[in-house]
């Protein structure tokens, strides 16, 4: 007898420690598929070439088994508003077909490298900081070029500010939307200067199949509203000014531009205190080996007479020469045609601009530069007033991109067309002083008001996430 219960003890504690290591095994899987990277990715990611901490040129992030930190606020974007459902509507019942549908999940590579945007942004670690440590003193400028993917053109902007005197003494952010080992390599070339890179973190790249990027269950674009309606897709409610649904492609880069001015100048630690200039620029301009001296020069021409400017401006996208323009700037009305490639604003404009979050997020029109001339007329204490050089100290080298679709770009061509001007102009470089040759009147001339939207913008939920960033901590 003592036997059969001794025997039926045994049999119950294995059965025990079997269920048991069965539930620790499925246990450590679950982790390992939940927070780690597979080798596949592991060895993505050690090919990448970004920068990493060390603060070498060649130095990489290796992710060994990254896990994804625990989500902060920082990398979740808000669930905007769903569209209102009428009570005697079938809409209630699509509205409930919804919250059936199944969510789409991320696969394992996109939440690897959601952790390591995450984890860089949070970083900030600055590359040559002790190198360049004594060149570079409070308040010099600083230059944020927001970057895509064509890192053929973001070479040739490399290659110019490496010709650029006194480059060793600015801090180069770049800021990403796309997650690119070329792209990263590019960057970890630099070695003349503070580098800093940080990543918008609610790119297409980085939610492929869900809002910011396209969602399965999203409107296409040219469906008319009541078939949406019909169909029940998400957005149905809300088409821009034109009937048309958001495309995310082009909904990202207004989304990053704000995103990075917001981000720049109230989330890089280092900045905090930045009293300086901040030049913006994207991958595809070049720059003159004397636009620091000449920006220099047009921030003291400010202070003393043009203090109500609030943008400095070095480009032109006309391939312009020097000759009798070199030393010449102009004041006039800021128009977003014109003067949107090589601004350079100060604090004080960026918290005026800052305080129109809402009228910028909500505008319909998905280019940020329109936005902004929608601002300067609508929401700004007053129109912008712009410095602009005569002769351009940033150029626009890019002949393919958002608005530019060729079947060969040739950056090399417009690089060799740029460097001519520059050699023929070689001796009008570097002026000693500026003059103002053109002014605005004194009771002004008025802002530029936007000749109509372009639209692309009308989804709630684009609105709540651009408004969100500056909550964000």
């Amino acid at each position: 007898m003592r036997f059969r219960i001794y025997k039926r003890k045994v049999v119950i504690l294995t059965v025990v420690v079997v269920v048991c290591g069965l539930a620790f095994w499925s246990s450590g899987r679950q982790k390992k598929s939940d927070g780690g990277s597979t080798p596949k990715e592991a060895e993505a990611a050690k090919r990448s070439g970004v920068v990493g901490v060390g603060g070498s040129a060649s130095s990489v992030v290796v992710v060994n088994h990254v896990q994804a930190p625990p989500t902060p606020a920082v990398s979740v974007a808000p669930a905007p508003p769903l569209p209102a459902a009428h009570a005697n509507d079938t809409r209630t019942e699509k509205a409930k077909d919804k919250e059936k549908m199944p969510k789409p999940e991320a696969d394992n590579a996109t939440l690897v490298y959601r952790g390591i945007v995450f984890q860089l942004n949070f970083d900030q670690t600055i590359r040559n900081e002790e190198k360049f440590k004594a060149a570079r003193r409070k308040d010099d400028l600083v230059v944020v070029v927001q970057v895509h993917d064509r890192p053929d053109y973001l070479k040739l902007l490399v290659d110019s500010l490496r010709k650029s005197r006194g480059v060793e003494s600015i801090l180069l952010i770049f800021s990403h939307d796309h997650w690119s080992p070329e792209v990263n390599r590019v960057v970890a070339g630099v070695d003349f200067c503070q580098v800093l890179q940080i990543f918008f973190p609610f790119s297409v790249q980085l939610y492929p199949q869900e809002f910011p990027g396209h969602d399965p269950n999203d409107c296409p674009r040219d469906i008319a509203k009541s078939d949406a309606l019909k169909l029940g897709c998400i957005n149905a409610e809300y088409p821009d000014s034109f009937g048309h649904y958001r495309e995310a492609k082009f909904s990202q880069t207004k989304h990053h531009w704000w995103w990075k001015l917001h981000f720049a100048w109230d989330r890089v630690r280092v900045l905090k205190e930045h009293a300086g200039a901040m030049l913006l620029i994207e991958e595809d301009h070049y720059v003159a080996p004397d636009f620091i001296h000449v920006l220099k020069l047009m921030a003291a021409l400010k202070r003393e007479h043009c203090a109500d400017c609030d943008v400095l401006s070095l480009g032109s996208y006309g391939h312009v020469g020097y000759s009798g323009k070199a030393n010449k700037v102009e004041v006039k009305a800021w128009k977003s045609t014109e003067h949107n490639m090589g601004m350079a604003l100060s604090r004080e404009t960026y918290r005026k601009l800052i305080g129109c979050t809402d009228a910028f997020c909500t505008y319909d029109d998905y280019n940020w530069d329109w936005s902004l001339q929608h601002l300067t007329v609508s929401c700004l204490p007053a129109y912008w007033k712009v410095m602009v050089s005569e002769a351009p100290r940033v150029f626009h080298a890019g002949d393919c991109g958002m608005h530019h679709k060729k079947a060969a770009c040739m950056p090399v061509g417009q690089k060799t067309k740029i460097e001519n001007i520059l050699q023929a102009s070689g001796n009008q470089l570097f002026p000693k002083n500026l003059l103002i040759t053109k002014r605005l009147p004194a009771n002004g001339a008025g802002g530029v008001a936007p000749h109509v939207k372009n639209g692309g913008w009308g989804d709630i939920r684009d609105h709540e996430l651009c408004k969100s960033y500056v909550r964000l901590q």
